[in-house]
């Protein structure tokens, strides 16, 4: 009886811990830091809390009035979730960390309040100690086989061994096995629960292992058709350098490692089969700003990534690199801020120094084509978002962002480049997806931006081909259909500091980083949109090093004629660029899409579905609800002749947009993992 007992309030004790004494800097780290940064330097999903247009909106009022302000909408969609203190706290902090007074009279004591039950002396409580405990010891993975290069241009149909399987970013499994008869009979095989943070994660598969890159940087190696546990290893990095809830979205398996970007903006290789660290390659200094959302991908042997972080001033913008896969070993850097200097022939950056050149963030792994051996990535737009806050017009292009670059992999040479928004002024960055097609013997380049405009480019020479508008904008009066040239609105064109605009779509998009795939037999794209519009101003910035930023408040709101449907799955097929099929919905796509040789279309949504669409008819013919909003990029494999569905869950800091616009649907904080689906009668 004595030991149920103590087992029953140890179990307690995991769900009910005792509060501390406030600690400012750790409540806004977990609570505040996802969307506003750790530094107060804010993202695209939070404004910054710092910086002299903070001190300008702030300086006539007092950190009460932050705090009331902040006690009514954060965390979204959980105000209660922070005591009267707790935002009293955050608040001071804020105020502090900009040098703005704070009034030194105690209101209450605020650490009473918080607390309400006893201290606990110490670092930690008898839950944080059974947090972190683990007895368990890594083993080896038996009988990998490393991978060529060959094998990654063409994967055996049972694993899943790039990002989008293959590196054309095709994202098409040729599995049949689960087929539009026997869908409805998947069930779940096996789950995973993962560590808190952004789940936009994609795992790998090879010869029955399954390698993960959980949020928080915990690498895994599991059997795949078990979930079975074989190695772990947890990359130790500074707290500073986690933004956005630590999405990573990719990683790469190339001969017998595993290649990993970082927080603190480094390349990492594991061993595959232990997990030990084979090497570790700084590419920049993440207390500048530099970090990573997305992994490396292989192209003729070389480790080839991008770089985020880019939007604060500093003497170096951001870049591509390559590197050798056995060293590490830095081949080239490809700058993708154009180097032409200011005031000469050649500069589209409207004279500004090359420090206050801003922006040309890589937030998505690019595509490789080993025929033409060319890597092509996109390129997110300049900053600080809005043309004026920069000292700029629309009219100057600031090369080589909101583009698609062909790379060559030995050397970094840009072959080619396509500038889709030159000037871009709304943060309608065209950065996400590559998929590589053959049409009619041709070979092409898709890709979608924010603003839902798919481009159709060669793949050879990055000549324009066609464009197809998703669906309804009014950020361009025209995109010229010999050139693909967009030309804004006149008011966007005009817009100054403080001046609002309105666009359709949003900064969340149209399209986002859930990515479309590809129907080989039916020559057709799968592409998830969201039918969300918004609100731009630009603010002044501050033209100094360390300085600049995001610099634009903006504001999302539901698309008109909608009706409320904020999801929308669009079939488009590419030999005319004609709707094959439309799917709308309430909840928002919140997955990549996944699509298998049998027919089949898998996607998740906000409302916890995982779904499975006919790609000829758009007829939805399996769903299952799952504990929390899927996220990521949902992979197929095979062990043992066996087809597997895998799909991750849980939210990052889309939460933060998703909460306000569809605060009707359940949408947990908590609830990271992986769920595995197989035929339940196999």
């Amino acid at each position: 009886m004595r030991t149920s007992l103590f087992i029953a309030n140890l179990a307690l004790l995991f769900f009910i811990e005792p509060v501390y004494a406030l600690d400012a800097q750790t409540l806004f780290a977990q609570q505040c830091s996802q969307c506003h940064g750790a530094t107060l330097g804010g993202s695209a999903h939070g404004t910054a809390l710092k910086g002299q247009s903070f001190k300008d909106t702030w300086a006539t009022q007092n950190w009460q009035a932050l705090a009331r302000l902040s006690s009514t909408t954060m965390p979204p969609g959980e105000q209660d979730s922070l005591s009267t203190a707790e935002h009293a706290a955050v608040a001071k902090f804020i105020f502090t960390s900009n040098g703005l007074p704070v009034d030194t009279e105690t209101q209450q004591d605020e650490s009473q309040e918080a607390t309400g039950s006893d201290s606990w002396d110490g670092a930690s409580g008898v839950a944080e100690i059974a947090r972190s405990r683990s007895y368990f010891k890594n083993n080896v993975v038996k009988g990998f086989k490393p991978v060529a290069q060959a094998e990654l241009n063409n994967p055996s149909a049972g694993d899943w061994l790039s990002w989008r399987r293959t590196l054309d970013g095709q994202a098409e499994s040729p599995l049949k096995q689960v087929n539009k008869g026997n869908v409805k009979n998947l069930g779940l095989a096996w789950a995973l629960a993962m560590q808190e943070g952004s789940a936009q994660i994609t795992p790998i598969v090879r010869g029955g292992v399954m390698f993960l890159v959980q949020p928080g940087l915990v690498v895994q190696a599991l059997k795949a058709d078990t979930g079975d546990l074989i190695w772990q290893y947890k990359y130790p990095f500074p707290a500073a350098s986690k933004t956005l809830g630590g999405p990573m979205r990719n990683f790469a398996l190339f001969k017998d490692s595993l290649y990993i970007s970082t927080y603190d903006a480094a390349l990492i290789a594991l061993d595959a089969t232990t997990g030990t660290l084979k090497w570790r390659a700084v590419k920049a200094d993440y207390r500048e700003g530099y970090t990573h959302s997305a992994g490396p991908i292989i192209g003729n042997g070389i480790v080839l990534s991008g770089i985020n972080g880019c939007e604060r001033y500093k003497s170096d913008g951001c870049f591509i690199t390559g590197h050798d896969a056995d060293t590490g070993k830095e081949l080239w850097r490809t700058s993708t801020i154009a180097a032409a200097a200011a005031g000469t022939k050649g500069d589209t950056w409207g004279g500004l120094p090359k420090e206050f050149r801003a922006g040309g963030d890589t937030w998505i792994a690019g595509s490789y084509d080993v025929a033409l051996d060319l890597f092509f990535i996109g390129t997110s737009q300049a900053k600080p978002w809005v043309a004026a806050s920069r000292g700029m017009d629309v009219e100057n292009a600031a090369l080589y962002t909101n583009s698609t670059l062909a790379i060559r992999p030995k050397t970094g040479e840009i072959v080619w480049y396509y500038q889709h928004i030159p000037g871009e002024t709304i943060d309608m960055e065209v950065g996400f997806e590559r998929v590589l097609a053959t049409i009619d013997d041709k070979r092409y380049v898709f890709t979608v931006g924010k603003d839902g405009v798919l481009w159709q480019l060669s793949a050879k020479d990055g000549q324009y081909v066609a464009h197809m508008e998703t669906m309804p904008q009014d950020i361009f009066e025209h995109i010229n259909p010999d050139n693909g040239r967009v030309t804004y609105r006149q008011d966007i064109r005009e817009a100054g500091i403080g001046d609002t605009f309105k666009v359709c779509p949003g900064i969340y998009g149209g399209h986002n980083w859930q990515s479309m795939a590809y129907v080989s037999q039916l020559k057709r794209l799968i592409l998830p949109l969201h039918q969300l519009c918004g609100e731009m101003t630009g603010r002044q910035v501050d033209k100094e090093i360390g300085e600049g930023g995001f610099g634009g408040d903006s504001k999302t709101l539901p698309m008109p004629g909608a009706d409320g449907q904020l999801g929308k799955l669009l079939a488009i097929n590419l030999q005319d660029r004609s709707v094959a099929w439309s799917h709308e919905q309430v909840a928002m796509f919140m997955t990549g899409v996944l699509t298998t040789a049998s027919g089949i279309a898998f996607i998740g949504d906000l409302d916890r579905y995982f779904k499975a669409f006919d790609v000829e008819s758009g007829e939805v013919i399996w769903q299952t609800r799952l504990a929390a909003p899927t996220h990521g990029y949902p992979i197929s494999y095979a062990v043992d002749g066996r087809q597997y569905i895998a799909v991750p869950t849980g939210m990052g800091v889309f939460r933060a947009m998703t909460s306000v616009m569809s605060p009707q649907i359940y949408q947990p904080a908590n609830g990271q993992a992986l769920y595995v689906f197989s035929l339940n009668d196999q």
